[in-house]
């Protein structure tokens, strides 16, 4: 059993906390069978105060021992988050580190990691309203305000709040396909995947154009995923301009038109892949690629890995049974 462990430092977010209790208790396989194990570990006092909970508090029987043995760890945030947290809880997470785990961060959860020394070199995210005070305590450190996560192999970053959901959803898929991600995620009522990133968060948006007038479009594009679209082709469909299309997918979805109907064809591409046997041209002309070339292209750049390599990975994961999530998965938000 894959064991995630949660820190909760003295001030921890109960939202973040919750998080990864949530996402990798509901990811099971289709006959219902829990793929996580989630403990939530306390610092060296054993126990933990609530962040906007004073009288919250959190006790576990786990500690920093199970943390130094877990396989993946997820940080979420707490406050104060500008100190650096106790050094036997900076050691536990540089030994962790070392023996090869998979550390996350939610949200300011990324302080912690970048205490421990873990972030220097790599790109990172926090809240946006954070990211700037990131940066200035640890210049070692690319921060990114821009995205919702940011994968850098054993050391993954999120952004605030939701983005902690995106994030594990991010390794459920990571570690077990897009099918098993897609099936938790319609367990806790989320997207399976949330494009675009910080940006359509940060900025203040008139009330006259919100996201409502961009659903129907983005419905009738994953309905035509197989047509050979073209700019003129989606705004007409919208009944709109070139140029105001492109500004409400900038504004609402944090993108432009051509690279969300890109990503959402990988995402066919992938459910194709692990769902039936069609060969990579009948998976390329369904998916709206038009030929294995450029389905190749678009899929390395997005999943990192060749159409092939990512079926061997994932195949044999049906869709289609049931969802019954284990007796001990908590319950939905």
């Amino acid at each position: 059993m894959h064991v995630v462990a949660v820190l909760a430092l003295d001030g921890v977010v109960p939202f973040d906390l919750a998080v990864p209790g949530q996402v990798f208790g509901s990811a099971v396989t289709p006959g219902g069978a829990p793929l996580y194990e989630t403990r939530v570990c306390c610092g060296p006092s054993g126990a933990a105060t609530a962040a906007m909970f004073g009288a919250m508090r959190v006790e576990s029987r786990w500690g920093l021992d199970e943390l130094r043995a877990a396989d993946t760890i997820v940080v979420p945030g707490h406050d104060p988050f500008l100190p650096d947290p106790p050094p036997e809880v900076l050691d536990a997470l540089r030994a962790a580190s070392a023996r090869g785990a998979r550390i996350a961060s939610i949200c300011v959860g990324a302080f912690v990691l970048a205490a421990a020394g873990l972030l220097d070199g790599r790109r990172a995210t926090t809240h946006w309203i954070h990211a700037a005070a990131l940066a200035r305590r640890h210049p070692a450190v690319e921060v990114d305000p821009a995205v919702l996560f940011l994968d850098d192999g054993p050391l993954l970053t999120s952004a605030g709040v939701a983005a902690g959901i995106d994030l594990c959803l991010h390794l459920v898929r990571r570690d077990h396909g897009s099918a098993t991600a897609a099936r938790t995620a319609r367990y806790i009522v989320m997207p399976p995947q949330r494009d675009g990133g910080q940006a359509q968060f940060i900025r203040h948006e008139d009330p006259r154009d919100v996201g409502a007038a961009l659903q129907p479009t983005l419905a009738w594009l994953e309905a035509n995923l197989h047509r050979p679209l073209t700019l003129g082709d989606i705004a007409g469909q919208a009944a709109t301009s070139v140029r105001t299309l492109t500004r409400r997918f900038h504004d609402q979805a944090g993108t432009t038109p051509l690279r969300w109907l890109s990503r959402a064809r990988v995402h066919r591409a992938q459910h194709l892949l692990e769902t039936t046997g069609l060969p990579v041209e009948r998976v390329a002309a369904e998916a709206g690629f038009g030929s294995p070339v450029t389905l190749r292209a678009h899929f390395a750049r997005t999943v990192g890995v060749s159409p092939q390599a990512y079926r061997a990975a994932f195949r044999a994961r049906p869709d289609s049974a049931p969802h019954t999530p284990p007796d001990s998965a908590p319950d939905p938000l």
